[in-house]
């Protein structure tokens, strides 16, 4: 078995309420119609975390990611209250990386320097567009001036840790569009930027309704000119859909756990975990419904991950990075051989899918262009 302490250990936190739920959206949210008892559900999310405490074994937390729905309608005074509750269970490295996901609608955030008071010192800006049409087809509560105005205002407060989300492949999206949202983003001074393709989800308004998307045509130009235009100003690109300003590279450290594999502590409804304990390496889900989940927060999906699936689960997160993951993860993170994955990793290098020298498992240049096609491989036998 893989030994936990080689594994470092993340917590996730989700806060499940928004002002309206976004017609693309899939994740666990709830519109906020009636009164929140905030109280209440910081309370549940601390007896949550005592209830985990046993899967620490020994670990010190090195993130936190706070996520929704809009993390930023939490009152700063439940921010308090959580952290104190976060500290006196829990040891932080003194780095740790403490992300909040912010909309940047001013009624949906405190001021910015009083997150970093409490120990919040990354934020992720839920931009989506510069462009006021764009907002609007997107079911945008904020507009392009008040995005603006949340990127210079969370500057100015001090963190030096901003990312912007960004979506391309927009309803009626042009190719200008979507490079003049870039530009807007890179000429603010941001030093990272989620940019990722709007997909239609099951169970979405936009999955019911579907809006009119740019062809297939138009999508490749954005992909291929978009990425030409974030080189060309400095930004690399270390996984799929996340881009890092190289004069100072900040890449998303929470991020980078669940990319390589390692640990993470769950609480919240609907929050997700993955941990390794000394009889298997297990994945855990809670209950959705906030009404639920004050009541109980129990985990209601507690499922081991058997071993043939583990290379499929390995690899779906690692070969997202551009240098993908060190090899001893491998067996570090899992416990199992190197010989369960190299004769898949011999073949997709004979394809020139997958490069295997140095230190490092990761995709070839066009590899990293049919990711599916390699994650195929390790998909576990029927």
């Amino acid at each position: 078995m893989p030994n936990s302490n080689l594994i470092p250990l993340s917590l996730y936190i989700h806060i499940p309420w928004c002002v309206k739920k976004c017609p693309y959206c899939d994740f666990n949210s709830h519109e906020s119609r009636t009164p929140i008892d905030f109280v209440g559900y910081v309370d549940a999310l601390l007896d949550d975390l005592k209830s985990q405490l046993s899967l620490v074994q020994g670990r010190k937390i090195a993130t936190i990611f706070i996520g929704g729905g809009t993390p930023s309608l939490l009152p700063i005074a439940q921010y308090q209250q959580l952290f104190a509750g976060i500290n006196a269970q829990l040891t932080l490295t003194d780095d740790c990386e403490i992300t909040m996901e912010a909309n940047p609608a001013t009624v949906e955030h405190a001021p910015f320097h009083e997150y970093l008071a409490v120990g919040i010192n990354r934020l992720s800006l839920g931009v989506q567009s510069f462009q006021a049409q764009k907002l609007a087809a997107l079911g945008r509560i904020h507009n392009p001036q008040q995005a603006l105005f949340a990127i210079a205002n969370a500057q100015q407060a001090g963190f030096k840790k901003l990312n912007v989300d960004l979506m391309h492949g927009l309803p009626n999206q042009t190719l200008a569009d979507a490079l003049s949202d870039l530009q807007q983003a890179i000429d603010l001074g941001v030093s990272h930027i989620s940019w990722y393709q709007l997909t239609i989800e099951p169970n979405t308004v936009f999955y019911r309704n579907t809006p009119v998307l740019p062809d297939d045509e138009i999508l490749v130009d954005i992909f291929e000119q978009g990425a030409e235009l974030l080189q060309a100003n400095g930004f690399v690109q270390y996984e799929v859909s996340a881009w890092s300003r190289q004069a100072d590279f900040q890449p998303s450290q929470h991020n980078l756990n669940y990319w390589q594999f390692g640990d993470y502590l769950a609480i919240g409804a609907g929050a997700h975990g993955k941990v390794t304990r000394p009889d298997g390496i297990y994945r855990f889900s809670k209950s959705r419904l906030p009404k639920d989940y004050r009541v109980n927060q129990a985990a209601i999906g507690w499922q081991a991950i058997e071993p043939s699936d583990l290379p499929f689960e390995f690899m779906m997160n690692g070969l997202r990075l551009k240098n993908g993951v060190p090899k001893q993860f491998w067996t570090q993170r899992t416990g199992l051989a190197w010989s369960v994955i190299e004769p898949q990793l011999i073949q997709l290098h004979n394809r020139g899918l997958v490069e295997l020298s140095g230190d490092h498992i990761h995709c070839t240049a066009q590899g990293f262009l049919f990711l599916n096609q390699v994650l195929q491989e390790f998909l576990p036998d029927d």
